[in-house]
């Protein structure tokens, strides 16, 4: 799977989505205009004479008229529910009636999931995404949700955790985060506001026509007749309605049921465990309610769903997902169409947490073998066997007291705290005073708890260790927020001195806590033009080229020729001419440019930080933290891939 092709395929289908949103609306006028000019057919006659007027069936005004009207009735209510998403994931989860998983939960089946979810987040380089439960719902069924990665959210019904096994689990997660890799979610969320829209006119009709059933009619002819035309009103618009309600479907299941194949076949390139999903889907093929939910509210997100969440309509036509037997065919060539006979249920606490079916702990190395270029730029976006393998490892050795603060809203600011202190010891007592200043002594003194912890930490956990505390900060309140900010930047200059992996690592928490405050809802202007950035490529590189290689402008001059195909004039940096402030300037607009450009930016600087034929651990988490920000995510870099590519 490439990362920066799937993207192009989510736009590619936001733009579909659009022109069948068009048509929908276009066949809203059109039913508004016939059933106006078919109401002043019925209705126009001269009353002096006693004889019925024949109107005009074109009348320009009235089809002008009608579609002002419709345009602007489904264009605002799809823009509120646009606007009620704001807060990401979050928004859906809720919207459905889904409750927070305490990252400390001692349930075993909780746990267990929450445990899935941290090695999937860890392997694929992604801030770790809220978890929650749809506690009433005994169908297996999960969902994912959100704008971008950092406020992403994954969601599981009760009878997912009752029923699935560790593996089959893990082929779900592995699918719902196939979905947030691709930019489905953010697909997902504009189509929710686009059908909404659609079905508004509908709902405006039931509205009205459910207003009848507490009021009496009037006795007097003139109400009796003023009460019969609004009921008139209202059927008329529900008849139209319908026509809103039948596209609105269509929609979804157009613009939904390819992806659910191309998202079964990413979770079993990710687990190398096809068993796992084809075991879940057999489930859902065995059990009597099945993936069947049972909330009105889960119906606006049946396309966000696993697996088809409500009975589909017109033999099929509306079913946002492919028939279970062709789901689990693509995956299992030999399946005979015999679904799971249900047994009693999963006992979970024989489901090892740690549990990865065929995948062996990666083994170190310091340092990493060198990667090529197109391996780095491989690794964007994926989920293989080996890199959840490889997370498993890694979190496994992890400090626990560590892990477990990264957990916990009120400790993970001190855990980022602690990942940016300085290995002087003078330096150190300054930045625990500016943490003390800056946010509280609670926050010190949690950091104090902390310190020892961290004493062996190694340059390859500090990354995912940010990833698990962003989990947790995430419903930060904006003054919160800011306050663990700042005080992050004193410690990052508490020595007068700024480290690239200082920056990086400060830069990556910021732009993805700040993206988990504001999903940025609205559209923003992308850049399409490798010359309207070359200077900003210019100063990433040359930076890069300082903090990995002892020979910079050799490092440069390697990472710059992959770009030189494009002749678009790039030049070495000295320290006096670039330092960190451009360089956060040149990402913020960088962050801004399409696929692209930020793939063939993001191999040239895999070829600086190898041009000495070695990547140390820290230039490697350097260059996943510089992916990071340009909302790339990277998976832990492992000798063995390297190898693999070689």
């Amino acid at each position: 799977m490439d990362f920066f092709e799937a993207q192009e395929r989510a736009k590619k289908r936001t733009t579909r989505l659009v022109i069948l949103f068009a048509l929908a609306v276009l066949g809203i006028i059109a039913a508004g205009y016939l059933a106006a000019v078919a109401a002043l057919q019925g209705a126009a006659y001269d009353s002096a004479d006693g004889y019925r007027v024949r109107e005009s069936y074109w009348q320009p005004d009235l089809l002008a008229g009608i579609a002002l009207v419709t345009v602007v009735i489904v264009g605002i209510s799809s823009l509120f529910k646009w606007i009620s998403f704001r807060k990401g994931g979050r928004a859906v989860a809720e919207m459905v009636g889904a409750r927070r998983v305490n990252p400390a939960s001692t349930d075993l089946k909780e746990r267990q999931l929450l445990n899935v979810v941290e090695e999937m987040a860890i392997a694929s380089g992604v801030p770790l995404p809220a978890v929650y439960l749809m506690e009433q719902e005994t169908g297996i069924n999960a969902f994912a949700a959100g704008l971008t990665t950092s406020d992403a959210v994954v969601a599981v019904t009760r009878g997912t955790l009752d029923k699935l096994t560790r593996d089959e689990l893990q082929g779900v997660v592995a699918h719902e985060f196939s979905h947030i890799l691709n930019g489905d979610m953010r697909l997902n969320v504009k189509l929710t506001a686009v059908v909404f829209g659609i079905l508004v006119v509908g709902l405006l009709g039931r509205g009205i026509l459910y207003s009848f059933r507490f009021s009496r009619p009037r006795r007097d002819s003139k109400g009796g007749g003023g009460a019969i035309a609004i009921a008139g009103v209202g059927l008329a618009l529900l008849a139209i309605g319908y026509i809103g309600y039948f596209f609105g479907r269509m929609i979804q299941a157009a613009v939904s049921r390819q992806r659910e194949y191309l998202a079964d076949a990413a979770a079993v390139q990710f687990t190398r465990n096809p068993a796992g999903i084809a075991g879940a889907l057999r489930k859902i093929g065995g059990y009597v309610l099945g993936s069947r939910l049972l909330s009105n509210q889960s119906a606006q997100i049946g396309h966000f769903f696993f697996a088809q969440g409500f009975r589909s309509n017109f033999g099929g036509l509306w079913a946002t997902h492919p028939p279970l037997v062709q789901r689990i065919r693509a995956i299992d060539a030999s399946f005979d169409g015999k679904f799971f006979e249900p047994p009693t249920i999963v006992d979970v606490a024989r489901e090892p947490w740690g549990k990865v079916t065929g995948q062996a702990p990666a083994k170190r190395r310091l340092p990493i073998d060198p990667i090529t270029a197109a391996a780095f730029i491989a690794a964007i976006g994926s989920l293989g066997d080996e890199a959840i393998g490889n997370a498993k490892s890694l979190i496994d050795r992890l400090p626990p007291r560590l892990r477990e603060a990264a957990h916990r809203t009120d400790e993970a600011p001190s855990l980022l705290y602690l990942l940016l202190l300085d290995a002087n010891p003078t330096v150190r007592e300054r930045q625990y005073q500016l943490v003390s200043t800056h946010d509280s002594s609670r926050a010190k003194e949690i950091l104090d708890q902390l310190d020892p912890a961290g004493t062996d930490l190694e340059p390859e956990h500090r990354l995912p260790l940010a990833q698990l505390a962003l989990g947790a900060l995430r419903d930060l309140s904006p003054d919160a927020l800011a306050r663990i900010l700042g005080t992050l930047d004193e410690l990052v200059h508490a020595d007068a001195r700024v480290t690239t992996f200082e920056y990086a690592l400060q830069k990556m928490i910021m732009h993805h806590l700040r993206l988990a405050q504001r999903p940025a809802t609205g559209p923003a202007g992308e850049i399409h033009s490798f010359h309207a950035v070359r200077s900003e490529i210019s100063i990433v590189l040359s930076v890069l080229a300082r903090a990995a290689s002892q020979d910079p402008e050799h490092a440069f001059t390697v990472g710059s020729a992959h770009l030189k195909a494009l002749e678009i004039g790039l030049t070495y940096q000295s320290k006096a001419q670039c330092d960190l402030t451009q360089l956060d300037q040149a990402l913020d607009r960088l962050a801004q440019a399409n696929g692209p450009i930020k793939k063939r930016l993001l191999a040239s600087a895999a070829a600086v930080a190898t041009a000495d034929g070695t990547l140390q651990p820290t230039e490697a988490e350097l260059l996943r933290a510089l992916a990071s920000v340009l909302d790339c995510p990277v998976p832990p870099l492992s000798a063995t891939s390297a190898d693999n590519e070689r």
